[in-house]
């Protein structure tokens, strides 16, 4: 089938981003100060508080790269095999919930600075707005292949747009209006799946036209991947999830415990719906549009389907995209106000300035993630390597702040250290050897640094810490 643009389809898109800018001007208003901003005020119930999980980890990593590419590039099994990792990650989160908010913590570095000192939340601010920003820039160009197909507008231009609406809703209000949006975002698109679905395969001929009409490997187990090809796809997310700020901060934003296990609980439900819906369009995508770039797989979609439910899916993929960018960005540049303007710059700042430096900081990173976006090829490969970074420069430490009293000074910067040390080495200078992700050599190093590194010196620093202190 020849993919032709359907500018109809631009209602839908400017019916949702008017309401979303609507929803962020209001609650905007509803600002009281930096902790409004950035926590929501730790108001947020179970309903809102789940739908701003969903929408939060479910964005263009799934809608243009993860899932998505997944099943166009290597076939519908190893797309199956993604939402593991995300179904995994939830589950140990919904343990660790309560301690998360005991914590009351801004930022994953300030965690970390509980256990490890000012060293460990200086690391973990630089990497996490290293890897927030690469996270943000893929946002952006999700939403301008969103507008290329809808418009035949360029990929640049649309970035360009998308850009402009994740920085002003992440400025606007904050956690404040971001969870709100959120919510809508999140059950807009799973109503948008669910009746896409049927309705996609419908268009494609039915299941076995679909299997004719794609590559014998596409229907194996791994799609011609390795095994070890396969894992490095599959850690990436599983360790930015455990480790991930947002849901940290959203977390801690909850009304209390009793309300982030329901929401959690929801987020578990809908992604068990979300994520295999994913990957059978982008299956049915790539029987359609066997020549489109596999970013696009599932969007192309939209515009073989009647125009109602190809509008509804395009605005919930944009939903998606938008409030998955507008989070990160909110995210990364809280860490730049609270871990290292607040701290170095001007340690009496009052609480209207701090929200002030935040609202620019948005800006200013916002506009960074917009350059970085045109130095990857493909939304898949700056995912991984922003997934990397972050999941073995942080998650191993983090993790052990929960789940190893043990754990010292030494181990746990050593580690973070460790993690992106290896990372870097495994895709810049070594150029991605045997095209396996570095997630495969990072966190493997990471952890074993931080348990060799803590057992080798416990006893020394031990000394060396009752010594400081009598």
């Amino acid at each position: 089938m020849e993919l032709q643009q359907d500018p109809t389809l631009l209602w839908f898109m400017a019916i949702y981003a008017i309401v979303m800018i609507g929803i962020g001007v209001f609650m905007s208003k509803k600002v009281a100060g930096s902790e409004d901003f950035v926590l929501a005020g730790k108001s947020l119930g179970p309903f809102v508080l789940m739908g701003t999980l969903l929408a939060t980890w479910t964005g263009s990593g799934s809608i243009s790269g993860g899932e998505t590419s997944m099943a166009f590039s290597y076939g519908i099994l190893p797309s199956f095999m993604m939402m593991l990792p995300t179904l995994v990650g939830i589950i140990i989160l919904y343990v660790i919930a309560p301690k998360i908010r005991e914590q009351g913590k801004f930022t994953v570095a300030g965690i970390l600075e509980a256990k490890y000192g000012r060293t460990a939340r200086n690391l973990a601010s630089v990497i996490i707005i290293l890897a927030y920003v690469g996270i943000v820039s893929y946002q952006m160009k999700g939403f301008g292949f969103i507008l290329n197909l809808t418009t035949g507008m360029s990929v640049a231009a649309g970035t360009m747009i998308g850009a402009g609406m994740i920085i002003f809703l992440a400025m606007i209000g904050g956690l404040r209006s971001v969870s709100q949006t959120d919510a809508i975002s999140g059950f807009l698109m799973v109503g948008g799946l669910i009746i896409t679905v049927p309705t996609i395969f419908i268009v494609a001929g039915g299941w076995s036209e679909i299997v004719a009409n794609v590559p014998e490997s596409h229907m194996n187990a791994t799609g011609g991947l390795t095994t070890i090809q396969m894992i490095g796809y599959l850690l990436p997310s599983l360790f930015l999830l455990l480790g991930d700020q947002n849901m940290y901060q959203r977390l801690a934003s909850s009304k209390g415990n009793k309300a982030a296990k329901r929401a959690q609980l929801g987020w578990l439900i809908a992604m068990i719906v979300i994520s295999p819906s994913i990957s059978l369009i982008a299956f049915a995508s790539r029987s359609l549009f066997p020549n489109i770039d596999p970013g696009m797989a599932l969007m192309a979609t939209t515009v073989a389907m009647p125009v109602a439910i190809g509008g509804i899916l395009l605005a919930a993929a944009a939903s998606f995209i938008i409030t998955t960018g507008n989070s990160y960005l909110l995210s990364a540049a809280t860490n730049l106000t609270y871990d290292l303007y607040k701290n170095y710059v001007d340690k009496d700042a009052s609480d209207k300035k701090l929200l002030g430096m935040t609202r620019i900081f948005i800006v200013v990173l916002g506009l960074l993630a917009f350059v970085i976006i045109s130095y990857f090829p493909t939304v898949l490969s700056v995912q991984m390597y922003a997934y990397t970074v972050y999941g073995a420069g942080l998650t191993p430490a983090v993790l052990a702040v929960f789940f190893w009293k043990r754990v010292n000074v030494i181990g746990g910067v050593s580690s973070m250290v460790a993690g992106v040390v290896a990372t870097l080495t495994w895709e810049v200078l070594l150029q991605k050897p045997f095209e396996v992700n570095s997630v495969v050599v990072a966190v493997p190093v990471a952890v074993i640094v931080l348990i060799v590194g803590t057992l080798l010196t416990t006893n020394n620093y031990q000394s060396r810490e009752a010594t400081s202190n009598a």
